[in-house]
């Protein structure tokens, strides 16, 4: 079956493969049309493959919709500042909000107008030639505020925290920029989990036996240094950045206000 030169120009544009893959497609396919566009979704799929394999998707951006707030993540910040890039970015996180998801694998399966929000980010991978991968996912469906943050004002946002109050949203704002800053990793020191804690401790044990303090007084000196080690990763726990010598609870509790919980999400760190 022949094809014309009409062919290929349509089936460029309908795939985005390159002229001489789309040749080659009809090659193969006698010139069905059809059986040619099967073809280089197929190899563009396998393309894919070989690129996310190989490849780390380490830039990216956040964005966020009602009371959802996901990453989409890609190879660089040029694709991460793609329009088509940015706008399926910002339909994945409508389709979170509006199916309540707050789970990356569960959210892949969400429908996404004709495909699945899974479907839509492998098209984009092929449709650029670049990895992208769904990040990750939170939906929390109490009242929340967002915080979203820009690393370059040419870029879309690269870091953004989630939080589910009850009070004061000014308050809770300050708590999700106060997370973004100083990177709280937990909400309260009883959410760290225990291996995390028992290895920070094993750390904190031999480095004050290595300074020579006296073995009698090395388990209440490294309780004082956990309690430090919290300070870092714990936000009710850290000092506040916006009023000096007070935790963030402190400001919280001044502002009648409680955080439930938070998602921060960083995608170039």
């Amino acid at each position: 079956m022949a094809y014309t030169a009409a062919d290929v120009k349509k089936l460029r544009e309908l795939t985005q493969a390159g002229m001489m893959d789309c040749k080659k497609a009809l090659d193969e396919t006698d010139g069905d049309f059809d059986k040619a566009v099967e073809l280089l979704r197929v190899k563009g799929a396998a393309k894919a493959a070989a690129r996310a394999a190989e490849r780390e998707a380490s830039a990216g951006l956040v964005a966020t919709s009602g009371n959802a707030l996901i990453s989409l993540r890609a190879e660089t910040d040029f694709v991460a500042k793609n329009e088509a890039f940015v706008a399926a970015a910002q339909a994945i996180a409508d389709a979170a909000n509006a199916s309540k998801v707050g789970d990356a694998e569960a959210l892949k399966a969400v429908s996404l107008g004709d495909k699945t929000v899974g479907e839509t980010v492998d098209e984009l991978a092929r449709t650029i030639g670049e990895k992208i991968e769904l990040g990750e996912v939170a939906y929390f469906d109490g009242t929340t505020t967002v915080y979203l943050h820009k690393k370059a004002s040419d870029l879309p946002p690269t870091l953004g925290v989630l939080v589910e109050f009850e009070g004061d949203e000014a308050a809770a704002k300050q708590a999700a920029q106060q997370a973004a800053a100083l990177k709280a990793q937990y909400l309260t020191s009883d959410e760290v989990p225990a291996d995390v804690v028992a290895s920070e401790k094993d750390v904190l044990t031999k480095k004050t036996l290595e300074e020579g303090k006296p073995e009698a007084a090395v388990a209440r000196i490294v309780e004082g240094r956990i309690g430090a080690f919290f300070k870092e990763i714990v936000l009710l726990d850290q000092e506040s950045v916006f009023e000096a010598k007070k935790s963030v609870k402190q400001v919280l509790d001044a502002a009648n206000t409680t955080v439930k919980r938070f998602a921060r999400f960083e995608v170039g760190a």
